[in-house]
């Protein structure tokens, strides 16, 4: 009975989306020429974000969705059930600086997270900056950036609305008050306090310029800050700094993508000059520094990353291999307690070893069972560390690690009440892509779930920019999963699941690889019996959201529902806009004549066909993006809504608070997600409540 009633209801909602219609964006004539190939771009009118005519347009788009999602029969559910998952106390890892213990914690009352201190980790918790109180709508968060060596100075940034560019203040807690030494809004790729508090150094970025190193010194204004490394450098190019633990080495990366870097060092002792490590750009180089050796994690001469060391007292006498390549992709380092902490991916699950600085195993770090877990943080002449852990189906616990005895205690236990997972089960299953290569994926569902090919399922993905996919907790995971249905996350190529040959094969000319295992993994999950298109829905944002774009217009048929979230979409334009240079290297330019070809073939927004069957979607952005220019989704929805032959919607819900990072209070991040996944429970016909 209650499945005939969710049919009613979902055929009365189709019946209200074909009396709610959307504003009509008007189509112009504007044509541009790449290499001899003429292309047109009728919607080229939304880009601008500023405009009466576009603003008037994204109202009418939101009060459309509105009318179609906020009502949904499954939402009051939602709600309820995101607010018990959300509306919990969340805590990170704490750093230490000087026996003094800094970490954000968020209680089931508060709308953002809040900075806190404790003298001793078992001192009395101390409030340092509670963004709640900065905004009456609770979209001001603030976060830890850096700390002097004697834990007495703190540097925080203040971020508004989810954008990248922030404001970095410093707080004295001896005297409570902040020193003159603000660094102005800025998007900032790195910032290190120097120990002593003589100066920073930090990196800001300029859309469409690039990014610079700058060295302030403390008690003078930020207009006199010297500009030390980068100038000469595209906005292709990105920057970072670290200081080692001993204030004598700054490190300067060089990026070019994410597969590519130089290493420079300099002297800050004997203020020596900037010097080369490793250049050319041949290979990507990770650093970190213990004391005065500089190791590196690079794919030099082993795709799946080994370690190398130099003495940067000595940079003439070369680099020696420290830890060898595996069998298994080494995914990340730490240097902590006078050991090295190797991070390898073996089948997408995290394992992690210690070894001495000479490279010599002393170790497995023990960890609680099957899933991510960070390296651990701490300093390199301290015996205390922190990591954390969780996957799919375990919400995440903190542990303190001593470093000496390789022994860890659960220092905190994310707990949610109303939440079984004991009833849940997580497993890793492989299918073939269309190449031949062998992809793996996770599949969450209910323990003793009889698959009948009928199954509503959420496939997400991303693949790109060396990104894994490692088993998290997810609180979309719980709900499909305590409903009936099945979330699957698949590990595309573009990632850095397997290494650097793993993210090579989905970037560049080969990103078409990416979009055939999305599809690959749609289509073993109709072979095997669990799902068929009309119960199947897909998500996934930022490079996620062109995974999403190319799905819909390559195979529209495979899919019933498609959330589109901060995406990219017009691939001929992307890198005209805010951060878009950076990513030339994983995905090149139409500006170059052999990239357009590439990126012209599998750009979404110019294979939208008018007529097609397109499935149901919902684009998701915002004005505060400022990574991805929210202009793709505009552009697409219009396009979308012309072309669509089907009677399913085309949808776009567009925030005006929150951007690329988040932003949004708890409130509105539950009332934000329950939006979602009412759209995905109505088109894919769920009812609430546990299905069968």
């Amino acid at each position: 009975m209650k499945a005939h009633f969710t049919l009613l209801l979902v055929a009365l909602s189709l019946i209200g989306s074909a009396q709610i219609q959307p504003p009509v964006a008007k189509r112009s004539a504007v044509t541009d020429t790449y290499h001899d190939v003429k292309v047109e771009d009728p919607y080229r009118w939304l880009e601008n974000q500023t405009s009466p005519e576009t603003r008037k347009w994204i109202n009418g788009q939101n009060r459309y969705s509105d009318a179609l999602l906020k009502n949904q029969p499954s939402r009051p559910y939602l709600k309820r059930r995101l607010s018990q998952m959300f509306k919990i106390e969340t805590i990170d890892a704490p750093t230490e600086r000087g026996g003094r213990f800094f970490y954000s914690k968020q209680r089931p009352k508060d709308e953002q997270a809040i900075l806190y201190y404790r003298d001793g980790l078992s001192g009395e918790e101390r409030v340092f900056i509670d963004p709640n109180r900065m905004s009456r709508d609770h979209t001001v968060t603030a976060s830890y950036v850096d700390f002097s060596d004697d834990g007495r100075y703190a540097a925080y940034q203040i971020r508004h609305g989810g954008a990248d560019e922030t404001v970095i203040h410093i707080l004295d807690l001896k005297t409570n008050r902040e020193l003159p030494d603000t660094l102005p809004l800025a998007n900032y790729w790195s910032y290190s306090l120097v120990g002593d508090m003589s100066g920073i150094y930090y990196c800001p970025h300029i859309n469409l310029v690039g990014v610079r190193v700058k060295y302030h010194k403390m008690g003078t204004s930020a207009s006199q800050d010297k500009e030390i490394f980068g100038a000469g450098y595209n906005a292709e190019i990105g920057l970072g700094t670290s200081l080692s633990e001993n204030n004598r080495w700054l490190v300067i990366s060089v990026s070019k993508g994410w597969d590519k870097s130089e290493i420079y060092v300099k002297n800050l002792k004997s203020d020596g000059p900037v010097t080369p490590v490793v250049t050319g750009f041949d290979s990507l180089y990770n650093p970190y520094v213990a004391d005065d050796t500089l190791y590196l994690l690079t794919d030099k001469g082993a795709p799946k990353k080994h370690i190398v060391a130099y003495d940067l007292k000595d940079l003439g006498a070369g680099s020696h291999e420290v830890v060898p390549a595996g069998s298994d992709s080494i995914d990340g380092m730490s240097t902590v307690g006078g050991k090295l902490f190797v991070s390898r991916l073996h089948n997408v699950t995290t394992q992690i070893a210690a070894y001495s600085p000479d490279g010599k195993k002393v170790g497995d770090l023990p960890l609680p069972g099957i899933g991510e877990a960070s390296l651990p943080d701490g300093e390199w002449k301290s015996n205390l560390a922190f990591f954390s852990f969780n996957s799919y189906t375990a919400p995440g616990s903190i542990f303190s690690l001593d470093v000496a005895a390789n022994t860890r205690r659960l220092w905190h236990q994310t707990k949610i009440p109303g939440v079984d997972t004991s009833k849940l089960t997580t497993k890793q299953v492989w299918f073939k892509s269309k190449d031949g290569t062998a992809v793996p994926m996770f599949m969450v569902y209910r323990k003793g779930l009889k698959f009948d090919g009928k199954r509503p399922t959420l496939l997400y993905g991303y693949g790109g920019f060396d990104v894994s996919e490692l088993p998290h907790f997810s609180s979309t995971a719980v709900l499909f999963a305590e409903n009936g249905g099945v979330f699957v996350d698949v590990n595309l190529r573009g990632g850095g699941e397997f290494g650097e040959a793993w993210h090579q094969a989905g970037m560049l000319g080969k990103k078409q690889n990416v979009f055939d295992d999305f599809i690959g993994a749609a289509e073993w999950l109709e072979k095997n019996g669990i799902t068929n298109p009309s119960k199947l829905a897909i998500e996934g944002g930022s490079n996620g959201g062109l995974l999403m774009g190319a799905a819909v217009t390559q195979r529209p048929d495979l899919f019933q529902a498609v959330v589109c979230e901060v995406p990219l979409l017009d691939m001929l334009r992307y890198d005209l806009f805010l951060q878009g240079p950076q990513w030339v290297p994983e995905y090149g330019s139409a500006k170059d004549a052999d990239q357009f070809k590439w990126l012209f073939a599998y750009s979404p927004y110019q294979h939208v066909h008018q007529g097609e069957q397109y499935p149901a979607v919902l684009f998701d952005t915002g004005d505060s993006d400022t990574r991805v220019a929210p202009l793709h989704a505009r552009k697409m929805t219009a396009l979308l809504q012309w072309a669509n032959g089907s009677r399913k919607p085309i949808l776009l819900h567009y925030e005006t608070t929150s951007g690329h990072s988040g932003g949004e209070s708890v409130t509105k991040e539950i009332d934000h997600r329950s939006l979602t996944l009412a759209f995905v429970f109505w088109q894919l016909g769920m009812h609430v409540g546990g299905g069968k």
